[in-house]
């Protein structure tokens, strides 16, 4: 245990280290600042370009995300696999975890309003869309099951479309024509954000039951369904997949579209408490890891059904990789810095040889002299780190000025300041080992 007089002493060699390493450092101002020049572009490299990295990566979840969660896309490729319309309710009643379901027809349409025409994109969806799609309305209400049986024709407008009719007021009540036809606008759907939604912002929602007949079809390509939750629709896609086979008249044992859950994940739901039937299904999904989408005997995909939740997953990890790879190749410039610290501090230790015989005659030990280079080290180190993180945002806001989706990453501000810190003071270990080695007689004898 210290005593106070051994505490006092060891914080006033500390003090006296520090003012010396910072003299040292002010001593040559432009050499120090090259030093720290060196440092600061390796830290600015790494926030910037991970922070374009990360930009990338939220924009690309935050656009599957905006198609809903525990979402299921049904999808036909083929038109002689379509779907009638009844399937989307029937599939509800024989899918355990399948909360609901609507057939989707996606076409176009001519728009005219006052003396504005022009062609716009329509989606028919039956009652469900805004609880599959997680997608409030602003203004008005949406469709019901009365108007798609009845084939009202019904509009519920994008946000964009919605709001440059009437200059930004409420176009609800109003009445606008789609191929010829009139139809009441009812609702005004919440902005999703450009790009986001699958653009849902810039297309209108009608019953799919008049989108038919604009697409002049009885059949539907897409059933977009809804489970309770992630393990649900994992559940729903195993059971979807082995409906389908059976309606196709595909042989059972050929292998179903799945969601992608890994083993750990599998492993984790069977026996969790789940009824005898969920954990028959989640075995049946373990041994299925290795699914492709169903295909018929020509050999072409047929039907394809994705969990929007795996897409999610997947372009999350896909980006994440993309971000480390960019703080990667940006952390070859701290290397850079440390070994620009190293340099020169090895040309200070040259060049001091005087100062540090005398210290050693005075009575400075190893210790001392240890310290008071490590913390020149550690001084650039932190100067360089401060300045880099100052550039790297701005580097960041400039590319989010020219259209870049970009985001200041606070983990790619800690691992570039810790690497930089750390590089640092590693690699001025070196030089300040020799300058504690040099013997006091040999210091002076050099003078």
């Amino acid at each position: 245990m210290l005593d106070r007089n051994q505490v006092k002493s060891l914080l006033l060699r500390f003090w006296f280290s520090s003012r010396m390493a910072a003299h040292g450092i002010l001593s040559n101002p432009l050499r120090s600042a090259l030093t720290v020049l060196g440092v600061a572009i390796g830290v600015a490299s790494v926030v910037s370009l991970m922070g374009i990295g990360e930009g990338a990566r939220r924009a690309v979840v935050e656009q599957f995300e905006s198609l809903g969660s525990n979402v299921i896309v049904i999808k036909a490729h083929n038109p002689n696999y379509e779907f009638m319309p009844e399937e989307a309710d029937e599939l509800v009643e024989r899918v355990d975890g399948l909360e609901m379901a609507s057939p989707i027809v996606q076409t176009n349409a001519m728009m005219k309003w006052m003396r504005t025409r022009g062609k716009v994109d329509i989606i028919g969806s039956n009652q469900s869309f805004p609880e599959i799609r997680d997608h409030d309305l602003v203004s008005g209400h949406f469709f019901t099951r009365w108007h798609v049986e009845q084939r009202s024709q019904v509009a519920v407008l994008g946000s964009n479309i919605g709001n440059a009719l009437l200059g930004g007021r409420n176009p609800v009540g109003r009445s606008i024509s789609l191929n010829g036809e009139n139809f009441r606008i009812i609702g005004v759907l919440e902005a999703k954000g450009r790009g986001k939604a699958d653009d849902i912002d810039d297309k209108i929602v009608i019953p799919y039951t008049v989108a038919q007949r604009f697409s002049e079809k009885r059949t539907v390509e897409e059933i977009w369904g809804k489970a309770d939750s992630k393990t649900d629709a994992d559940l729903a896609i195993v059971q979807l997949g082995r409906i389908i086979k059976r309606n196709l008249g595909l042989d059972q044992s050929a292998p179903t579209q799945m969601s992608g859950s890994t083993d750990g994940e599998v492993q984790g739901m069977i026996g969790s408490g789940m009824p005898i039937e969920k954990e028959m299904a989640v075995r049946e999904m373990a041994a299925q890891q290795n699914a492709r989408p169903i295909v018929p005997e020509t050999g072409e995909d047929a039907i394809t059904i994705t969990s929007l939740n795996q897409l999610v997953e997947e372009a999350d990890n896909a980006n994440r990789i993309m971000t480390l790879l960019l703080g990667g190749i940006a952390a070859v410039s701290l290397l850079v810095g440390g070994l620009g610290i190293m340099n020169i501090m090895l040309v200070a230790v040259t060049e001091r040889t005087e100062e540090i015989g005398v210290r050693r005659a005075l009575g400075a030990k190893r210790e001392d002299l240890l310290l008071q280079f490590l913390l020149e080290a550690l001084y650039v180190s932190l100067i360089g780190s401060i300045a880099g993180i100052v550039a790297g945002i701005w580097g960041v806001n400039i590319f989010r000025n020219y259209g870049f989706e970009t985001a200041v990453s606070f983990q790619a501000i800690r691992i570039a300041t810790l690497v930089a810190v750390t590089s640092g003071l590693l690699f001025g270990i070196y030089p300040a080992v020799s300058a504690s080695s040099v013997p006091p007689v040999e210091a002076l004898r050099r003078q």
